[in-house]
């Protein structure tokens, strides 16, 4: 916050002297509603961003009361599943780097499976993977295929 001193002062009322904004008035107030109630979805979805966030009282126009009326109004019909806590959105991350299904690793595929199923699974080994187990010198895969022998 700024201090109350003469410069800050007459920066401050000169800025707001050029810039006169009207208030917003108080719908609520102005249609005369007395209460919010949560089940009125239409109503409390105008206060409501695209996301799902409740907007503030500068953007609104609202009142101090109305304000939290609808506020806990939106609350309340959120936890009775009557509105999103937020909103899905999808979008496509520009930083991704084409790491769709299988990457640039690519998928491994299953070597030796005898039955052309596309659900067979390798016996003894649930899920159809393989076990691998490094040899002598620790750089090179075994492959058990379907019939149980190494590859």
């Amino acid at each position: 916050m700024a201090r109350n001193n003469a410069r800050t002062s007459r920066r401050t009322s000169a800025k707001e002297a050029a810039r006169k904004v009207k208030k917003k008035p108080c719908l609520l107030c102005r249609d005369g509603v007395a209460w919010v109630d949560y089940k009125d979805v239409p109503l409390l979805r105008k206060y409501m961003s695209d996301r799902g966030k409740i907007r503030a009282r500068r953007v609104t126009g609202n009142c101090a009361q109305h304000q939290r009326d609808v506020a806990l109004a939106i609350k309340t019909a959120r936890e009775l599943v009557l509105l999103p806590y937020t909103q899905r959105t999808v979008t496509e991350r520009p930083g991704s780097r084409g790491r769709g299904r299988g990457g640039e690793r690519g998928e491994r595929v299953a070597r030796g499976a005898s039955s052309g199923s596309p659900g067979a699974e390798l016996e003894g080994v649930p899920g159809g993977q393989e076990p691998q187990a490094p040899d002598a010198e620790g750089s090179a895969e075994v492959l058990v295929g379907a019939d149980g022998v190494g590859e």
